[in-house]
């Protein structure tokens, strides 16, 4: 079975992922990029919804298990490969010619948070799950492009409290800060918000495309351009 899987809905494309905690992980990144592009490849398809099928989580982010044993194996390149797989993730969703919607359904944590404001829009259930920057109590500093595109999601003085306390907030603290479209009530309400907003976007790709590319044109260039530094060093952690 996929670590993601994709079906369509009309002109909607649902993305789901399907791993239990949906820990993102090397497999992770290339099976998304490969969704992207089946995706892409149907010109009927007008928008996008990112969730997930686990009853608790939307993401909990990297797979630390993961990575803490490439580390161990020395597997350095596995290691880079999977931040610049996540990077072609993220700047696909930054420049997407079609709307992606994040259908927070349970925990989002790290870079499951991370995801979640690539995209366009989000909602969030609010009788399950928490949103949360963990990053900072388990020494996992942010790229200087995810700090650059979760700006565009999060208003800065938010953004500056979720991200130095790694505060857990849940749906209704979201909506009020206007980081998600509506605080749905439960699951099912919350399928039902994201599908009927999904369908009434029914936008051209190319002007879609072009106003997304202008709008996060600057991010992209700090994603390209800021952070391999960091990458291909492997300055992923930070001691103290």
């Amino acid at each position: 079975m996929s670590v993601i899987e994709w079906k369509k809905d009309e002109s909607v494309a649902i993305i789901t992922m399907c791993n239990g905690a949906n820990r993102q992980n090397l497999e992770f990144g290339k099976t998304m990029n490969r969704i992207f592009d089946e995706i892409l490849s149907d010109e009927s398809i007008f928008s996008l919804i990112l969730t997930s099928s686990d009853e608790k989580n939307f993401s909990q982010g990297v797979d630390i298990d993961w990575l803490l044993g490439r580390f161990a194996a020395k597997d350095f390149d596995s290691i880079k490969q999977f931040m610049y797989e996540m990077n072609t993730v993220f700047k696909r969703l930054l420049t997407m010619p079609l709307p992606v919607i994040a259908s927070i359904n349970g925990h989002a944590f790290g870079n499951g948070a991370i995801i979640s404001c690539a995209c366009d829009f989000r909602f969030m259930r609010k009788d399950r799950g928490f949103f949360c920057f963990p990053e900072v109590d388990i020494n996992i500093p942010f790229l200087p492009g995810m700090i650059a595109f979760v700006r565009k999601a999060i208003p800065e003085y938010k953004f500056n409290e979720l991200k130095l306390t790694g505060k857990r907030v849940g749906a209704d603290e979201l909506a009020e800060h206007h980081i998600i479209q509506k605080a749905s009530d439960n699951l099912a309400e919350l399928s039902s918000d994201t599908m009927a907003f999904a369908k009434t976007l029914q936008k051209k790709r190319g002007i879609f495309g072009e106003h997304k590319r202008r709008m996060h044109k600057a991010i992209v260039s700090i994603i390209e351009n800021e952070d391999p530094e960091f990458i291909d060093s492997l300055k992923l952690f930070v001691e103290g």
